[in-house]
């Protein structure tokens, strides 16, 4: 028999992988209540946790057990589970497709059918299947701010110096964030050299931008003196202003500005007219100063 056909054969012999199709989808975390906090989870804040509730199906097959959303987890892995039976699943990952809310929902499930405390294996492409929102009972985020990732480690588990070791250069990476409680969604950071307030918009694109415009318009599109609107990032099909404010007024000094301009943006928003000239202009000159996620 000639090596050819010993080759076809060997392959006809060979099953098939079945091909993995990825779709894009654009808002991934659609129709979830906190839609804009898992924006800001995946996309703004370094350190930060929150309690899911599996459906009750889930609880029948798998037990009741304590499932967490963290924005990372150790080496960007995308679930973790603990020796008792906690569930960690990361927002934060090196490998993804592109329904993050799939990737999300297959993570939680390869680590509910993981032994506790073993490896979970999580396919890069899952393929169909349930999404986060078939999965869990939706509800408003329960939010814990992080000054540090201790929250990962079991008690005593800091004592190993390897351990400890890479808590401190995963600390490292962390630039202060605060939640503000004067919107959901809201967050002030502080860089090197530079402090904003990022804020995941609820609305659609369209309306959001044509809210900020009528706000360029009238001259109130920043929150205060020595501030500055320095433009919008796009993130998962919504729209995350940035402001550029004095590094050293602290976060709390924000939440009556912050307010005051969730108010006026309310405000903006019940206008049923469409733009007039300059607040097409405006809109135009928003969209250009679009900035780079990072």
């Amino acid at each position: 028999m000639s090596s050819r056909r010993k080759s076809q054969r060997a392959a006809e012999a060979t099953p098939k992988r079945e091909k993995v199709r990825d779709v894009f989808v654009p808002r991934p975390f659609e129709g979830l209540l906190d839609e804009p906090e898992g924006v800001a989870l995946r996309e703004l804040v370094p350190a930060a946790s929150a309690p899911l509730r599996l459906t009750p199906e889930l609880v029948e097959e798998y037990g009741d057990r304590p499932v967490t959303l963290a924005t990372v987890l150790p080496m960007a892995a995308p679930a973790m589970t603990k020796p008792d039976g906690r569930v960690f699943i990361g927002l934060q990952r090196h490998q993804q497709s592109g329904d993050v809310s799939r990737d999300l929902a297959d993570a939680l499930l390869c680590a509910l059918r993981a032994e506790p405390g073993g490896q979970v294996s999580v396919p890069p492409l899952p393929g169909p299947g349930p999404r986060l929102q078939d999965i869990l009972v939706d509800g408003p985020l329960e939010i814990s701010m992080h000054e540090g990732f201790e929250f990962w480690l079991d008690p005593g588990a800091a004592d190993d110096p390897n351990v400890q070791a890479s808590l401190e250069r995963a600390n490292a990476a962390i630039y202060p964030t605060v939640k503000l409680a004067a919107a959901r969604a809201a967050y002030w950071c502080q860089v090197p050299e530079k402090a904003h307030v990022r804020w995941v918009l609820p609305e659609d694109e369209d309306v959001a931008l044509d809210a900020l415009s009528r706000l360029s318009v009238a001259g109130t599109l920043t929150l205060g003196d020595d501030t500055r609107f320095a433009g919008m990032f796009r993130a998962h099909g919504r729209l995350v202003p940035v402001w550029d404010l004095p590094e050293d007024t602290p976060a709390a000094d924000w939440e009556e500005p912050v307010t005051g301009f969730a108010k006026r943006y309310a405000e903006a928003l019940e206008e049923r007219e469409p733009l007039d000239a300059a607040g097409r202009r405006a809109r135009q000159g928003l969209l250009g100063r679009q900035l780079t996620l990072r």
